[in-house]
C-alpha cells in the first residue's frame, strides 16, 4: 500500500480505531487530502494544522491595527517615523528629507512582505540601533493584516504621487 500526503491522518485513524498498523487503514483520497486530514485531526481531538495565521490577510483589520503605528507614522506624511506610502519595494532609509538612524541607512534592506514581517516581529533585533523603539508585533496574523493594509493603502488616492 502506498502512502499518500494524508499519511499522518491514516496513522491517527489507525491508532484511534485500535489498529496496530496504519497500513490497515485505507489511504485517504489525495484529491481531498488537506480537508480530510484536518477533519480527521479534529475528530481525533488533535489540534488542527490550520491556524489563524494561515487565514487570508485582512486589510480592513490591518487598518484598525495601524492605529498603533499612527503615533509615529502616517501613510502619506513623515512624522516621527517616515511615511508608509510606497514602502513595499523601497530601500530602507531612503525617503528624501527624512532623518534616519545610521543603522537603518546601512541596513541594506529593501522592504518586501517577508522583510517587513521580520522587522515588525522585533525591529531592534533585525536592525540593532534603529530609532524605531517599538517592541514589535508578536502575532503573525496581526503582522499579515498590517502588511495587507500597507499594500492596500498604497493603491489609494492618499498615496498617489500627486497627493504627496
Amino acid at each position: 500500500m502506498q502512502r499518500s500526503r494524508c499519511w499522518p491522518a491514516n496513522e491517527a485513524l489507525a491508532a484511534k480505531s485500535g489498529g496496530t498498523n496504519p497500513k490497515d487503514v485505507p489511504i485517504l483520497n489525495t484529491a481531498l487530502g488537506a480537508e480530510l486530514e484536518a477533519i480527521a485531526a479534529y475528530q481525533l481531538g488533535a489540534e488542527s494544522k490550520l491556524t489563524s495565521a494561515q487565514a487570508a490577510p485582512d486589510a480592513v483589520r490591518g487598518e484598525q491595527l495601524y492605529a498603533r503605528c499612527m503615533a509615529c507614522h502616517t501613510p502619506a506624511f513623515d512624522r516621527v517615523g517616515p511615511r508608509h506610502c510606497g514602502l513595499l519595494g523601497r530601500r530602507a532609509g531612503s525617503v528624501p528629507g527624512f532623518t534616519y538612524s545610521t543603522a537603518m541607512k546601512k541596513s541594506n534592506i529593501t522592504w518586501g512582505e517577508q522583510t517587513l514581517d521580520r522587522f515588525l516581529t522585533k525591529p531592534l533585533k533585525m536592525v540593532p540601533g534603529t530609532a524605531m523603539t517599538y517592541d514589535g508585533v508578536a502575532s503573525p496574523k496581526d503582522r499579515a493584516d498590517l502588511i495587507a493594509y500597507l499594500k492596500h493603502v498604497n493603491q489609494t488616492p492618499e498615496c498617489a504621487p500627486s497627493a504627496r
